[in-house]
């Protein structure tokens, strides 16, 4: 394995943590602009994350098939054309659709790194690997942000997608001049539909999996219940200008990075007990956090800094989580790497759409959904099978 394919699969992977940060500052000026039809601006998230939950399953199912690459080379091409008809539109209908479209195609960024990572290493070496692309992967939700309030500032909300298509380009350049193709024709799979329904159905119905996943996006729900709710917190109610918002979320980023670097070294410690301390923690923050929105305790202090523990402990369950759904599936990781990802952004395009329909000015709406999905993601950890 070269030494430089884990950074290669880090900046495929950030086309969607990309994509989902770097327009955050610009909410209420994408209102303004628009208005709030179809659901507010909220709606343009839960459609990202619609397309990305629907696209997973078909790219995951064609890269089982067809190989890594050249999925991988079309899905960001359909990225970078969907993206410059978000920098286009004229409503928020229009705005969502193409959200919708580029995730779709985003979804195979998604989906083959992680089935990549399980083609190359299994166990504790699949978890130093998935951790390294996590190391590259995660520079986006902690620059997006701080960029996102720039382009804002200077040349408003639109100049976002256009950066977005930029990079959705570079990726498809870098995919095919780069990419090395990790599933040879001899280990690909041609089944039928039906044949890839009762896949699908045996991936789910294996408990490693199902609990797994759910672990992971349980938790993925808790944050992008935070990510959806907090530019109309912070920016609206407590009055953050969008540059300083971005600055913000990139600092609390921060710590969801560096748990990921210290998961390996954690896992040579405790072992498979690591996401239980990580999710026991978040749930303690998110405690702290729904107390300090319902009371106003803390202020703007009393959100921000239980949001920033919690959110680094993700950092400790996102690549268990996925190490652990896809170990006993090796013949079908692009399946099982689809499901995990459809599983998880269907939990996150709930997550945005309930902060978008209960959003009352306040931080109570984001969270209580917040400290339902830190709940679900500790109940899935306590029915894991041990390893």
């Amino acid at each position: 394995m070269p030494r430089w394919l884990p950074l290669l699969l880090g900046f495929l992977a950030a086309v969607g943590p990309l994509s989902t940060d770097m327009y955050l500052p610009a909410f209420p000026a994408i209102e303004a602009e628009l208005g709030r039809g179809w659901g507010g601006v909220q709606a343009t998230l839960s459609a990202w994350f619609l397309g990305l939950a629907v696209g997973q399953l078909v790219q995951g199912t064609l890269a089982d098939r067809l190989g890594r690459r050249r999925p991988l080379i079309i899905g960001t091409a359909v990225y970078t054309l969907a993206s410059i008809g978000c920098a286009l539109a004229t409503d928020m209908a229009m705005l969502s659709a193409c959200r919708c479209i580029a995730a779709f195609g985003g979804a195979a960024s998604a989906v083959i790194p992680r089935a990549m990572v399980r083609d190359l290493a299994t166990g504790l070496d699949a978890a130093r690997l998935m951790s390294r692309l996590m190391l590259v992967m995660g520079a986006a939700p902690i620059l997006a942000p701080s960029l996102g309030g720039l382009l804002l500032e200077a040349s408003g909300w639109r100049a976002i997608f256009w950066v977005a298509a930029a990079y959705g380009g570079a990726s498809c350049l870098l995919a095919w001049w780069l990419l090395p193709e990790t599933l040879p024709p001899e280990r690909r799979l041609r089944r039928s539909p039906m044949t890839l329904l009762g896949d699908f159905g045996r991936i789910a119905a294996e408990r490693g999996f199902l609990t797994n996943a759910v672990m992971g996006g349980a938790a993925m729900f808790m944050v992008f219940a935070f990510i959806a709710g907090a530019p109309e917190v912070y920016i609206e109610q407590f009055g953050i200008a969008p540059a300083q918002f971005g600055l913000l979320f990139a600092l609390s980023a921060t710590g969801f990075i560096g748990a990921t670097q210290l998961n390996p070294w954690l896992l040579g410690l405790f072992g498979d007990r690591v996401p239980r301390f990580a999710l026991l923690l978040a749930l303690a923050s998110v405690l702290v956090l729904a107390a300090s929105a319902f009371t106003g305790l803390g202020g703007f202090m009393g959100l921000y800094l239980p949001a920033c523990v919690a959110l680094a402990c993700t950092g400790l369950v996102f690549p268990n989580a996925a190490v652990g759904a896809l170990a006993r599936h090796a013949v079908r990781a692009g399946s099982a790497s689809a499901l995990l990802g459809t599983l998880q952004f269907g939990l996150a395009a709930l997550g945005a759409a309930l902060v978008g329909a209960l959003t009352a000015g306040t931080a109570q709406p984001m969270a209580i959904l917040m400290l339902i999905g830190t709940s679900a993601a500790v109940l899935a950890e306590l029915a894991r099978p041990r390893r």
